[in-house]
């Protein structure tokens, strides 16, 4: 790997806006690189989030921890620009099955499609 921590975090994210996305998830440790001689992590979990923060052209970017679950099992809109539509109405589908059936059954999961 060419580059990991910080500076895939913003490769990342800058790659996700010149795409026309409008938010940008950064959970812990994006590569896990360990240190060469020590036994610890070359970044703290959160140094994405801290060199997020620092950068400049970059401090619109709201980094919001599991809101595309919550507004799927909600059945609400994203923001635009979250998601293409088409892939938020998969989600939204995928945890609508996961709900309960009004006889209190579990419904089927949906099968996945054959890429073949």
């Amino acid at each position: 790997m060419h580059y990991a921590g910080p500076t895939e975090v913003q490769w990342h994210a800058k790659a996700r806006i010149n795409a026309r996305a409008n938010f940008y998830i950064v959970g812990q440790d994006p590569a896990g690189m360990s240190h060469p001689v020590e036994k610890r992590d070359l970044y703290d979990a959160d140094h994405g989030k801290k060199v997020l923060s620092m950068a400049p052209g970059l401090e619109w970017l709201n980094i919001l921890p599991f809101k595309m679950r919550t507004l799927a099992k909600n059945k609400e809109n994203p923001p635009d620009g979250f998601m293409c539509p088409g892939g938020w109405k998969v989600l939204v589908d995928y945890y609508d099955s996961l709900a309960p059936a009004e006889n209190d059954r579990v419904q089927e999961p949906v099968p996945a499609l054959n890429s073949t």
